[in-house]
């Protein structure tokens, strides 16, 4: 079984109406946006996503490019586009129910093949354990995709106890996949914004949840990194150093090196070379195949991509799909299979 754990679907009718409740907060959104990627990124942007909506909307057309891919299941998590951070509380939760629930309806087309990771209003943190329930005991989908932060919410915030704790007992992933970057016009040339600032958002993020304690107070946490965790696995060392010398850097018990092994980390890192050492450093039983499908900054070839590492053939098949699939438990098989179903003939009455 190959396993790519990071491919998106667009939600158009969900974008439709968030737009047409608060087009100032929208507005607002945009003009961000711009500031951070600068025109002449949002003008390669536009075209490109166009370009390629008929892989983000139309089920067939995903699985014709899996096929060709050599891709047997996909986790298919919402473009990043759709967290709306900016949200007042109603509408944030009212835009992640209706996620949850259009992303199960798309997987359900294809439930042998597609599995579905729903959304969470980040920014409401008091809410976040409410949506991460509605996505998976509701919707029977697998877990659920955040971002590297919202607002003042960092994922070190107290506030998300509750969520996390849940998302440990429940056993399900949780994808941390950044959405823009906060360093705004310092990237807004020569893409860095995604470029740099993707890595950086992924850093910053993992180093919350370690250095804040998080995975110490939920060892059962399943992290799923985006982006091969962005620059933090290959300068982890730095990281161990402030741990040893500086008290303010001691909020976790451990070295933070020790939590690498503790997180999974997609292979989105575009270099056999990083690849190689994301597996040193990480093991290999924490790295899975992912593609960012279907934008251009992904892998058209996933699969081939990791052949080029030269791994060890037994570590090649865990890191193709047999790390992802022990990331479902029989329990949680079992739960998202019937929830699935419920939705699918749901969907046909």
């Amino acid at each position: 079984m190959i396993v790519d754990v990071h491919a998106h679907v667009l939600l158009p009718s969900l974008h439709k109406e968030v737009v047409r409740r608060p087009p100032q907060g929208v507005a607002a959104a945009a003009e961000l946006d711009h500031r951070r990627n600068g025109a002449a990124s949002q003008q390669v942007s536009g075209p490109m996503v166009a370009a390629r909506i008929p892989r983000l909307l139309d089920v067939a057309e995903r699985l014709r490019i899996m096929d060709e891919q050599g891709v047997d299941r996909q986790w298919v998590s919402a473009s990043p586009n759709h967290y709306y951070p900016w949200a007042e509380e109603d509408l944030a939760v009212w835009a992640c129910t209706e996620a949850n629930r259009l992303i199960a309806e798309h997987v359900a087309q294809a439930p042998e093949r597609l599995t579905g990771l729903g959304l969470v209003p980040l920014q409401w943190p008091e809410r976040a354990r409410e949506l991460l329930e509605d996505a998976v005991l509701g919707r029977g989908l697998l877990g659920v995709e955040i971002s590297s932060a919202a607002g003042d919410v960092e994922l070190s915030d107290p506030r998300l106890e509750p969520f996390w704790a849940r998302a440990a007992e429940l056993g399900c992933p949780v994808f941390v996949h950044p959405f823009g970057c906060t360093l705004d016009e310092r990237l807004d040339r020569f893409y860095l914004v995604n470029t740099v600032g993707q890595p950086v958002e992924n850093a910053v993020a993992l180093s919350h949840l370690i250095f804040g304690g998080v995975l110490d107070r939920h060892p059962g946490l399943r992290v799923v990194a985006a982006h091969g965790g962005g620059y933090l696995p290959t300068a982890i060392g730095r990281s161990d150093h402030a741990w040893r010398v500086r008290p303010d850097a001691q909020g976790c018990k451990h070295p933070p090196s020790h939590y690498l092994t503790r997180i999974w980390f997609d292979t989105v890192v575009h270099d056999p070379r990083a690849l190689q050492q994301l597996i040193e450093v990480a093991g290999h039983s924490q790295v899975l195949m992912g593609s960012d499908y279907p934008f251009d900054m992904g892998s058209e070839d996933p699969v081939g991509f990791l052949r080029t590492a030269g791994l060890d053939p037994e570590i090649e098949r865990a890191v193709l799909g047999g790390n992802a699939t022990e990331l479902e438990t029989p329990q949680t098989a079992a739960l998202h299979s019937t929830a699935r179903q419920e939705t699918a003939e749901g969907g046909t009455r």
